[in-house]
């Protein structure tokens, strides 16, 4: 299954990032989640499949996430902080 796909970055939290068909745009995106974006822009477009590299997300994921939902979030990688490892 190949899916076109943009990805739209966040304006209000670096590395955040929402995943949609390129077919539906922002249709089945609940309002209150796209709130917490803020301004969204389009920063890739490419045809997605189970078979694609990605760096950060399972593509068998985002494909069955876009089917179901309509979209997939990708969070920023979280941060390792020294210091603050239980004693």
């Amino acid at each position: 299954m190949n899916i076109l796909c943009d990805v739209y970055k966040s304006n209000k939290k670096a590395g955040l990032y929402l995943y949609v068909k390129q077919a539906e745009g922002l249709a089945r995106v609940p309002e209150a989640l796209l709130a917490q974006f803020g301004t969204l822009t389009v920063t890739l477009s490419f045809d997605l499949h189970p078979t694609r590299r990605m760096a950060q997300q399972d593509p068998a994921v985002v494909l069955k996430n876009l089917d179901a939902h309509g979209f997939h979030v990708q969070l920023p990688p979280a941060q390792y902080q020294f210091g603050n490892a239980h004693e």
